[in-house]
């Protein structure tokens, strides 16, 4: 892996519901290994901390975004008849963040994956406002509602792609560092129908996701096991974990050569 400076990495961030928040410490690991990232792909919550990259907010400002959200704070209850709740809040706080920020103005070339509900097709969005796209990438289905962009109704993208690899490799990436949030997670008994839903999703996702990580030149997979995916009190300990799994993982792979 020296040899990476040298080389366009892409960097794939899976999906994880609060987990994400690890992402951000597999971010702050990678800059210290002096790694140059020349391409972001994002899913799900791995698709929100991309967007943020992608537009160069660094990765303390990050964790501090993240360490004051809660649920109310990106979705709101929705009337409609395909979902209990909306993003449009997640919309707001990104354009409050980032301005009406498009792809094509990113720091970093970006990827976000979502499904088309409607077909069953992955869409790779990587043109157009880039918070209805991560609003897009992370409706767990049956839990939020289906965004409609461009007369596709979209969904969570995990739900094809949860780590998006082949989107990065498609863009011109050389080497890529895919990042599995749901590999080593544990389930526990839901007390609500949101997290019913979110356990349903991810069981799925967690027996598709090895087939595609697969295709990733490295692949880190921090512990997450004693984490809830929706307590957003343990932010700082994710972003944390993400860090340190990130950074021995990356030590291991320059030592390794």
């Amino acid at each position: 892996m020296n040899d990476t400076k040298n080389r366009k990495v892409g960097l794939a961030l899976g999906g994880g519901v609060v987990l994400g928040a690890a992402h951000v410490g597999v971010i702050r690991a990678v800059e210290e290994a002096g790694i140059k990232v020349s391409f972001l792909g994002g899913t799900s919550a791995g698709a929100l901390v991309a967007a943020l990259y992608a537009f160069g907010m660094p990765w303390k400002e990050m964790r501090e975004l993240l360490c004051g959200l809660n649920w109310l704070d990106i979705s709101k209850v929705s009337l409609s008849r395909f979902g209990v709740l909306s993003m449009s809040r997640l919309e707001e706080l990104l354009e409050e963040h980032l301005g009406e920020a498009q792809f094509q103005e990113a720091d970093i070339p970006l990827a976000i994956i979502a499904t088309d509900i409607s077909s069953g097709e992955k869409v790779v969005l990587k043109q157009g406002p880039v918070a209805k796209a991560v609003m897009a990438s992370s409706c767990v289905p049956g839990v939020f509602t289906p965004v409609e962009l461009d007369g596709r109704l979209l969904v969570d993208g995990g739900m094809l792609e949860n780590v998006p690899v082949s989107a990065l490799r498609e863009m011109g990436a050389e080497f890529i560092i895919g990042v599995d949030l749901n590999a080593r997670q544990n389930f526990s008994r839901p007390d609500n129908i949101i997290e019913l839903l979110i356990n349903a999703v991810n069981l799925t996702l967690q027996n598709a996701t090895g087939l595609q990580t697969g295709q990733a030149d490295l692949l880190i997979e921090p512990d997450l096991s004693r984490f809830s995916v929706t307590d957003t009190s343990q932010i700082n300990e994710l972003v944390e974990e993400g860090y340190q799994s990130a950074r021995e993982q990356l030590q291991n792979a320059l030592d390794d050569g």
